[in-house]
C-alpha cells in the first residue's frame, strides 16, 4: 500500500445517511473489526469495546431509540461541546447546509429540520449499529484511543464496500443505553457507528464535506 492507495481510501469514505437494508455477512464485520483492531492506544491499553447489533436486534433497537429520543432527556457520559466558536463554527454550520440542501430542508423550517434531526435515532435505516464504550477510569486518554478505533473501523470498512457513520447523538442518551445493553456503569459510553450499505440514490448521500488545507491546521517550526 501507498500513501495515494490511503488518500483514496480517505477521499471515498463518506458519512454515511441512508442505507439500504441488506445486511452485512458476520464474517466481513469480524473482518472490520479484526483491522480496526491494529491501532495504536496508550499503554496498549485497547479500551474499546463494542456492542453490535443485526437483524432484528437492530429494529428492535431502533424502536426503542426512537422512543427515548421523541423525550428529548439527553444526559451524555461524555459532555459534549460547550460550544463551537470561529472557525469550528463555520465548519459545523457548513456542513449542516450542505446536508439541508441536498434533501431539501429550507431555511426557518423548524419540522423539517427536526425531522431530519431524528434521522439520527433511526439509525438512517442502517442494518446494523455498534455501541462504543470506553473505561471511566482511563479518561480521556481511553476517549482519545477509541477514537482512532472508530476512525480505523470507518476506513477498514469502507475497503470492504461498507459505508458508515459515526454518530454522538446516540450516546446523548447514555443512560438508556446503559439499561438497554447491559453494559456497565464504570464505562463511558462515547458514539455509535451505524452501517451498512449506502443507498446512493437517497440525496442524503450525494453531498461531501471539505477538509482545512494542511496550511491552515499545521504551524511549521524549522
Amino acid at each position: 500500500m501507498t500513501l495515494d492507495d490511503l488518500d483514496a481510501l480517505m477521499m471515498a469514505r463518506f458519512s454515511c445517511r441512508a442505507y439500504r437494508s441488506d445486511p452485512v455477512p458476520r464474517q466481513t464485520i469480524e473482518a472490520i473489526v479484526d483491522t480496526a483492531r491494529r491501532v495504536p492506544s496508550w499503554c496498549n491499553a485497547q479500551p474499546w469495546q463494542l456492542t453490535i447489533t443485526s437483524g432484528k436486534e437492530t429494529e428492535a433497537f431502533r424502536s426503542a431509540l426512537r422512543q427515548q429520543a421523541m423525550s428529548g432527556a439527553h444526559d451524555p457520559d461524555l459532555a459534549f461541546p460547550a460550544s463551537y466558536p470561529g472557525v469550528y463554527g463555520d465548519r459545523r454550520r457548513t456542513c449542516g447546509w450542505q446536508l439541508y440542501d441536498a434533501v431539501g430542508v429550507t431555511k426557518g423550517d423548524r419540522e423539517a429540520s427536526n425531522r431530519q434531526a431524528m434521522r439520527n435515532f433511526d439509525l438512517f435505516d442502517a442494518p446494523h449499529c455498534a455501541i462504543v464504550s470506553s473505561p471511566a477510569e482511563l479518561g480521556a486518554y481511553g476517549a482519545l484511543d477509541c477514537g482512532g478505533f472508530v476512525t480505523a473501523f470507518c476506513l477498514a470498512a469502507e475497503a470492504a464496500g461498507v459505508a458508515t457513520i459515526p454518530q454522538a447523538a446516540v450516546a446523548s442518551f447514555a443512560p438508556f443505553l446503559h439499561s438497554y445493553f447491559n453494559i456497565p456503569e464504570d464505562r463511558l459510553i462515547l458514539c455509535a457507528i451505524s452501517f451498512g450499505y449506502a443507498d446512493m440514490g437517497d440525496p442524503a448521500n450525494g453531498f461531501r464535506t471539505t477538509r482545512a488545507p494542511v496550511d491552515e491546521i499545521v504551524e511549521w517550526r524549522g
